[in-house]
């Protein structure tokens, strides 16, 4: 397949590369050939980075790549690479990392210039057309940088190579950390990281200032503590997000951030991370806090999930911020727009409507309104308000509607399995067993894992590790050994192709530099980068020590443990900073203090009461499976162990509460 993007026999899994197919610039696609290109016309590369439902690398396409002009500089003075972020995050992260180094900030789309071999010497993000807003226009950009590519290379080549020096301590961080020796008090990591939240949260929900990304990670964090400033925390972040617009009220589902402090005026794409990852915290945390309005927030996700993004192949990517060349324009309203949608209904309930959804002449957003549940409204929409309901509806799907990025991401449909698991009732227990059983003939062949359906890209550390997880939590929903063994065929793949050193076992465990983030086949970036910090998802350090801390729990594997513990240890000297490393506390949790109870068997009470609940740090193994956990225990008791000591039978919930509340010691 010839790397220039338009040439292409068949279009790119990518909607987000194909959206630039037309425009002028002759974009080559990421990889050896283009560097090659680039070495062989001694010019320097131009990256852009972006993805499908970001609105201003929509508007920097339209602004600079579709001008010839521009496009012409470009062709002629550079080698212009394109990249979707979701199908290469390992060369997302590593650029954007160059680009906060060298601007502190980061964000998309995404433009840097590199050397020929990919080195970058100048990172940046979006540049308007002109001079504008203190930013330099874009094409005075280009013109300075060709002529310092001429003029002054060894300056350039001097940047480059001071640049590099700090980004391989960035992108490989925990190889200049020394590992962590001395036991680590977790339980004092979790109480720094609940004061942490409890002191930045704010009477809106948030954790801090505009704009306002969910953070399930933080959220989570919070569920153990039932002290009143953390529960208060977590209660004012999970009603906010989902009584105003960050919610979607008359289609379910997550925009992608809010830009204000309140979560009133969202930034309207809806990816399938976030849906994944909110969906499940709001049905766990509706079982932590006895609150079935949150459950009904995380089921009306997981339906949107089903409607707009299933497809042949599993569930895609993501919708576009914009719809019919206005930036939320399926999603707002004005009152004239809902009185002609209700045109048959009475005045009272235009009135109730307009009410409930907050629907004003004033607006949110360029006068138009995004719907949010008006004060003291329900969540669940009264009977009287039914119909008018679906009369929105059906006027909201007239218009017309946002593009989908129909690529089918690996990791992120492994975050939906674990979602719809922790709904904990059909039709999503079979929906997540059918999707899993889908992965493995959507995404696996030729012996290997691939990131997405079309199988461009090579499978990255964070997509076995998730799938991993997502295995795991399939066994422990259904007792099945099929997902136990899958889980360990996929947990192998993970060590093989992504662990750097020697395999830690329980003989010796200090050795092991880590999981990297691309496949070991993956040779075309000049540094390998490891992914350990977490941020809107969970860091690939965070889901390998939690997929094989938990897989090592139920199969009762010391080595395999040993390899979760050795990931705590390198990511251990960051526990100072709680904040940056929440997803990676949380699995430190299974590795060090992990608890297992099994329950041999038919599902019975007890099998049912520990399903109904959020139980941090804790494995479940039940049925009449090959766990050695199972083997020669008593049908209908439960066995609670930890550190290889398990506790006496118990045959009654409450006696397994108390089990459970002594092996946790988490009160």
């Amino acid at each position: 397949m010839s790397p220039r993007l338009r040439d292409e026999p068949t279009p790119p899994g990518s909607l987000y590369l194909r959206q630039h197919l037309d425009n002028p610039v002759a974009w080559w696609a990421w990889g050896d050939d283009a560097l090659a290109e680039a070495r062989r016309l001694d010019r320097p590369v131009f990256l852009s980075v972006g993805y499908a439902a970001c609105h201003w690398c929509h508007v920097m396409a339209h602004e600079s790549f579709e001008d010839s002009e521009v496009a012409g500089v470009l062709n002629e003075h550079f080698v212009p690479i394109k990249v979707d972020r979701e199908e290469r995050p390992d060369v997302d992260a590593l650029y954007m990392a160059a680009v906060q180094l060298s601007s502190g900030h980061g964000g998309w789309p995404m433009s840097v210039f590199a050397l020929p071999d990919g080195r970058p010497f100048l990172a940046g993000t979006y540049y308007p057309p002109r001079d504008r807003g203190g930013l330099v226009g874009f094409p005075r950009l280009l013109a300075a940088v060709a002529q310092a590519w001429r003029e002054q290379r060894p300056l350039v080549e001097a940047q480059a190579l001071e640049l590099a020096d700090a980004l391989e301590r960035e992108v490989r961080l925990t190889d200049h950390l020394s590992p962590v020796v001395a036991p680590i008090d977790l339980a004092g990591v979790r109480r720094r990281l609940r004061d942490a939240l409890v002191e930045r949260a704010d009477a809106d929900g948030g954790f801090g200032s505009a704009p306002r990304f969910p953070r399930p990670s933080y959220l989570r964090a919070l569920f153990e503590f039932d002290d009143g400033p953390a529960r208060a925390a977590l209660a004012r972040a999970l009603e906010a997000m989902a009584r105003r617009g960050l919610y979607d009220h008359l289609d379910g589902g997550f925009a992608r951030y809010s830009v204000d402090a309140h979560w009133h005026v969202p930034h309207f794409e809806k990816m399938l991370p976030d849906q994944a990852l909110l969906a499940r915290c709001y049905l766990e945390a509706a079982r932590v806090a006895g609150r079935p309005e949150w459950r009904r927030v995380g089921l009306g996700t997981l339906d949107f999930v089903e409607r707009a993004l299933r497809t042949p192949e599993g569930y895609a990517a993501a919708l576009d911020a914009d719809a019919g060349a206005r930036e939320g324009g399926h999603v707002t309203w004005t009152p004239a727009e809902v009185r002609d949608a209700l045109v048959a209904e009475p005045d009272t309930v235009v009135a109730a409507a307009l009410a409930r959804w907050t629907i004003t002449a004033a607006g949110d957003l360029d006068g138009r309104s995004v719907p949010r549940l008006g004060e003291g409204e329900p969540f669940a929409t009264p009977t009287d308000l039914e119909r008018a309901a679906r009369l929105l509806g059906d006027a909201r799907r007239r218009r017309p509607q946002p593009a989908r990025d129909a690529k089918v991401v690996l990791e992120w449909n492994a975050y939906l399995v674990q979602a719809l698991l922790a709904a904990g009732s059909e039709p999503y227990l079979t929906r997540a067993l059918e999707l899993l059983d889908g992965l493995a003939t959507t995404h696996h062949g030729e012996d290997r894992w691939w990131r997405t359906s079309h199988r461009g890209v090579a499978a990255t550390a964070g997509d076995l590790a998730a799938l991993t997880d997502a295995h795991v939590d399939a066994f422990v929903a259904t007792g099945d050994d099929r997902w136990r063994e899958r889980a360990r065929a996929i947990a192998d793949a993970l060590l093989e192709r992504h662990w750097e050193g020697p395999r830690p076992t329980a003989v010796a465990p200090d050795v092991g530099a880590g999981v990297v983030t691309p496949d070991r086949e993956t040779l075309d970036l000049s540094i390998r980068p490891k992914d350990v910090l977490d941020g809107a998802t969970p860091s690939a350090h965070a889901l390998a020590t939690r997929a094989l801390a938990r897989l090592a729990l139920i199969d009762a594997d010391p080595d395999r443990l040993a390899v979760a513990q050795r990931l705590v240890a390198l990511a251990g000297a960051l526990f100072e900073h709680p904040l940056a490393v929440p997803d990676v506390i949380e699995a430190a949790g299974f590795a060090l203090e992990g608890v297992e109870v099994a329950v041999p068997g038919a599902a019975g009470p007890l099998a049912r009461h520990l399903r109904s609940r959020v139980v941090p740090r804790t494995v479940v193994i039940t049925g009449e499976g090959a766990s050695p956990l199972l083997t020669g225990r008593t049908a209908g008791r439960a066995y609670v162990c930890r550190a290889g000591v398990c506790a006496a039978p118990v045959d009654n919930p409450a006696a397994l509460d108390a089990a459970l509340a002594e092996a946790l010691a988490w009160r």
